[in-house]
C-alpha cells in the first residue's frame, strides 16, 4: 500500500469498511462529510478534511499546527531488549540514553529499507519504535526467536503540534515544564492538562513541534484535545489535516516509507548510510549490505512550469533515468518539487533534465541536493526562528491541476 497523497489521489478514493482499520479516539472533534481518509500502518487519518491547503500551510509556517497522526508505537520489553534491537536495526542502540530518541531504521535480509521510524529509550530494557507505514508488530516477533523479548501494542496515538509557536504551546500546556531546554530528539513524561503523556521534542515537518503520546485507555483523548486547543488557540494553532503536512516534509526532505523509500531501496540509495552501523557484528540486512552500491540514488527535483507526479519519467535526453516518487507544491520556494529516484548513481546534482508526465506533456527539471531547503536543520533545531512572510507564487501552478 503506498500513500501518495497528491491533488488528483484527494479524488481517486473508494469506500473501506471502518472495522478493518483502527480509528482515531479524536474522530469525534474533527469528523466533517468532507474528510477524506487515508490507511497507515493499519490506522484511518485524515489526508484531507475541507480545508484550504496553502492557508494550513501558512499557519504551520508561521504559527502552530495540531496533527492527528496515525505513526504508531511498538513497545520491546524484557532482559534481551538492548540485543534484540541490536539485531533488527541497523543503528546501534546500546549506549542510548533514557528519555533519548533516534532515527533508526530496519532492513530486509536483502539489504532493503523494510521500516524507519524513531526508537525510544524509556528504561534499560524498555524501549519504544515508533513505526511508519508497514506490518511492523509481526515482523518483529518473526526475528524475536532465542530473543527473551516482549513486543506488543501499547494502543498510543499520537498527536503532533508543529510550528514555531509550538514551544510557546507546550510550555502553557505543561506549566512550564516544557521550554528550550528540551533538545531535538529528547523525551520524557510531563502533565498535560493533568495527564500525565509523553512527550518528545520531534515530528514529521521540518518545522519546531513535539509528538505528544496518548497512554491507550488510561488517557481521556477528547479531554486532552480540547486542553490542547484551549491553550493553543491564543498562538494562532489550528487543527489540519495531514496535507499541508505532507507538502512540509517534502520540502525538508523527510521520506515516507512505502511512499518515497521501499524494500527494493537499500540505505545507502537514499542517503541513510549514517544509519547504518556497519561496525556492529551483525544485523538483520548486514551481510547483503556489505556489496551494495553505496551511491545515492534518490534526489530532489524542482520544476517551474508544473508539480512533479508519482511515476512520471525522467529523462536524459532520450534515456529513461529515473522517476517520481511523490510530487507537491513548494510554497515557500514556489515551485514544483519532488522526490526524483535514479535507476543508477551518478552525478545528477545539479543537472538539467526533461520529466515527462502520463499525460504526455514533457517540464524542464533540475536535479537537487535533499533537503530542498534549511540544509542544516536550522529551524527544526530551533535555531532559525525567522517567522516566514507569506508567498502566494505557487498559485499558478495548482490552477494547472
Amino acid at each position: 500500500m503506498v500513500n501518495l497523497q497528491e491533488e488528483e489521489d484527494l479524488f481517486n478514493t473508494v469506500r473501506v469498511s471502518a472495522r478493518r482499520f483502527e480509528e482515531s479516539p479524536f474522530l469525534e472533534r474533527q469528523n466533517t462529510k468532507k474528510m477524506i481518509r487515508g490507511v497507515y500502518a493499519n490506522r484511518f487519518f485524515a489526508v484531507y478534511n475541507g480545508e484550504n491547503p496553502l492557508e494550513k500551510y501558512w499557519t504551520l509556517r508561521r504559527k502552530a499546527l495540531l496533527f492527528d497522526v496515525p505513526e504508531k508505537p511498538i513497545e520491546i520489553t524484557g532482559p534481551d531488549t538492548v540485543p534484540f534491537l541490536e539485531k533488527v536495526l541497523t543503528r546501534r542502540v546500546k549506549g542510548m540514553r533514557i528519555g533519548r530518541g533516534y532515527y533508526a531504521i530496519a532492513c530486509t535480509p536483502q539489504g532493503g529499507i523494510f521500516m524507519d521510524g524513531i526508537v525510544f529509550r524509556f528504561d534499560e530494557n524498555h524501549f519504544w519504535y515508533v513505526q511508519a507505514d508497514g506490518a511492523l508488530e509481526t515482523w518483529l516477533i518473526a526475528h524475536s526467536e532465542n530473543f527473551n523479548v516482549n513486543i506488543s501494542d501499547p494502543h498510543s496515538r499520537v498527536l503532533q503540534i508543529q510550528g514555531p509557536a509550538s514551544i510557546e504551546i507546550m510550555k502553557a500546556a505543561s506549566q512550564g515544564q516544557i521550554d528550550e531546554t528540551i533538545k531535538y530528539f529528547q523525551s520524557g513524561f510531563f502533565d498535560i492538562g493533568g495527564q500525565s503523556l509523553y512527550v518528545s521534542r520531534t515530528g514529521f515537518t521540518g518545522e519546531l513541534g513535539f509528538e505528544i503520546y496518548c497512554d491507550a485507555a488510561k488517557t481521556d483523548h477528547l479531554s486532552l484535545w480540547d486542553y490542547l486547543m484551549s491553550t493553543g488557540k491564543k498562538f494562532g494553532m489550528e487543527v489540519s489535516s495531514t496535507r499541508a503536512m505532507t507538502m512540509r516534509r517534502i520540502e525538508a526532505g523527510i521520506l515516507g516509507n512505502t511512499t518515497d523509500i521501499d524494500f527494493k531501496m537499500t540505505p545507502f540509495e537514499v542517503g541513510f548510510a549514517q544509519f547504518v552501523d556497519m561496525d556492529k557484528e551483525d544485523f538483520v540486512g548486514r551481510a547483503a549490505l556489505v556489496n551494495k552500491e553505496k551511491g545515492i540514488c534518490l534526489l530532489g527535483a524542482t520544476c517551474k512550469t508544473r508539480i512533479p507526479a508519482a511515476d512520471s519519467k525522467i529523462m536524459d535526453g532520450n534515456k529513461i533515468v529515473g522517476k517520481i516518487r511523490a510530487g507537491i507544491p513548494s510554497p515557500t520556494l514556489g515551485l514544483g518539487i519532488g522526490y526524483a529516484q535514479f535507476y543508477e548513481p551518478g552525478d545528477w546534482s545539479g543537472r538539467n533534465l526533461d520529466l515527462h508526465f502520463l499525460d504526455g506533456t514533457s517540464h524542464p527539471i533540475e536535479i537537487v541536493n535533499l533537503p530542498f531547503f534549511d540544509k542544516e536543520k536550522k529551524i527544526v533545531k530551533g535555531e532559525d526562528r525567522v517567522i516566514p512572510e507569506i508567498n502566494n507564487n505557487i498559485l499558478r501552478l495548482i490552477k494547472q491541476i
